[in-house]
């Protein structure tokens, strides 16, 4: 009985696990499996999810939670050569609370990125931990020295790159017309659901600013392991950069 006891329900892979009473066609159920991360071929017990459906979805919605409450760990960002810094936002819950004290940034912070990151540079590269801390643990050691090594490859001049604890999108905004740079660039994590916690996105604009509207961003998101893989997503990113300095903008603006 030991042995089919379940520790970690999470840590099951449910790709081809089909919990259909007698399927009619249980191939099909699994080849449909593998097209998406949506609960189907579950069965149910009566007019219920059956056990071990409703304890996955418990357990993924606690992972979801988790991605929300938790923090960055800072010693990656550390390894990485990032500057720290913090929005307007306290702490966790004035951040949930406050998206605009997220967005904002104290003269005091304004002048410590001024000081200490170069200017009027080509690309300036930003990680926020946004709704997703785990999105920046998991995906930023793989992504970044990608793109450094790509935008260096195609000749521009990057940045030195910024942390942002609790992080909106549009305090790219505000680094953007403090470093002068022609793109600026966050990666920040994605709200959470119930099919990963880990999902990152990343925002680019053409002289980010904070007169322009957000349909100036152009974005590339679900990047993590089991979605758009953080390698794979960062050459996709140089290429719309490139697109970008070549248009000279940016968002709707911007044909690809």
């Amino acid at each position: 009985m030991g042995q089919d006891l379940v520790r970690d329900i999470s840590s099951l892979d449910l790709t081809d696990r089909v919990t259909i009473d007698q399927p009619i066609d249980r191939q099909s159920c699994v080849d449909l499996k593998k097209t998406t991360a949506a609960r189907i071929c579950v069965g149910k017990a009566g007019t219920r999810l059956k056990t071990e459906t409703y304890l996955r979805f418990r357990a993924d919605h606690a992972v979801a939670m988790d991605a929300v409450w938790s923090e960055v760990d800072e010693k990656v960002v550390d390894q990485l050569g990032f500057l720290k810094v913090q929005s307007l936002c306290k702490n966790k819950d004035e951040y949930i609370t406050r998206p605009d004290l997220g967005r904002r940034f104290s003269d005091e912070t304004l002048k410590t990125i001024s000081e200490n990151c170069r200017h009027d540079i080509d690309v300036q590269i930003i990680a926020g931990d946004g709704l997703s801390s785990p999105a920046i643990t998991s995906n930023l050691p793989d992504i970044y020295p990608m793109l450094m090594d790509g935008l260096k490859e195609k000749g521009y001049t990057v940045g030195d790159p910024i942390f942002v604890k609790f992080a909106r999108v549009a305090t790219m905004d505000r680094i953007s017309e403090t470093l002068n740079a022609k793109i600026t660039m966050i990666l920040i994590g994605e709200r959470p659901g119930l099919a990963t916690g880990e999902s990152l996105s990343a925002y680019m604009a053409y002289e980010s600013s904070t007169k322009k509207p957000e349909s100036q961003r152009t974005v590339v998101s679900n990047i993590h392991k089991n979605g758009l893989p953080p390698v794979e997503a960062g050459a996709q990113i140089i290429s719309i950069i490139e697109a970008m300095m070549e248009a000279k903008t940016s968002g709707i603006d911007l044909k690809l």
